[in-house]
């Protein structure tokens, strides 16, 4: 199939990816738009995971109160320039991520965060679930660290599924961005305030 200019224009438009990048993924999809964007945001991930051991000393402290006035969220998200947290796209990126965290009230930036004895707390819950299942004790840890997976997205950000996009987790979102701007962004800290808690 023959890639239109425009074509080009519409993928480069959707997702800010160069120009010979977006050609080549529609030539790989066959001109399929939605496939193409696919293969761009794999290619970014990878290359995204090139950029995250570089320094992150810039950044936003962005901020976001539930219409209510009873959830109020603050959290820090870096990057390397001061060019790029001042790009509009970011600042958006930070407070999608406030909203995020205001809707799905994570207890943990990512699963290394949460304490050994809360860790082992889970494992023993779920062992105790299945203790009379009459499944052997390697198919018992198998879903345990199944069920583990479940636990680390609901109470670790990284980990959870981003509310408006549940195909990708917050990392993945971040990933993406790393790969759009080309330098590393990271998830400092966060808090969320909530009335009674």
């Amino acid at each position: 199939m023959k890639i239109t200019t425009e074509l080009v224009k519409e993928l480069r438009d959707r997702t800010g990816i160069g120009i010979m990048e977006c050609k080549k993924a529609l030539e790989e999809s066959n001109g399929d738009l939605e496939k193409a964007i696919l293969i761009l945001r794999k290619r970014g991930y990878e290359r995204a995971k090139k950029k995250l051991s570089r320094e992150t000393s810039e950044g936003l402290i962005g901020s976001y109160i539930h219409s209510n006035g009873k959830i109020g969220v603050l959290v820090e998200v870096n990057c390397e320039t001061d060019f790029v947290a001042r790009n509009q796209e970011f600042q958006d990126l930070v407070k999608n991520i406030a909203m995020h965290i205001a809707a799905t009230s994570p207890r943990y930036l990512s699963p290394e965060e949460i304490p050994q004895e809360e860790l082992e707390q889970e494992k023993e819950i779920i062992r105790e679930q299945f203790k009379d299942s009459g499944k052997p004790p390697q198919v018992i840890e198998k879903i345990v660290e199944g069920k583990l997976k479940k636990f680390y997205e609901e109470v670790c950000l990284l980990n959870q599924p981003y509310i408006k996009d549940p195909s990708m987790t917050i990392n993945q979102l971040v990933s993406y961005y790393i790969s759009k701007f080309k330098e590393n962004i990271k998830i400092k800290r966060f808090t969320r305030y909530q009335i009674g808690e």
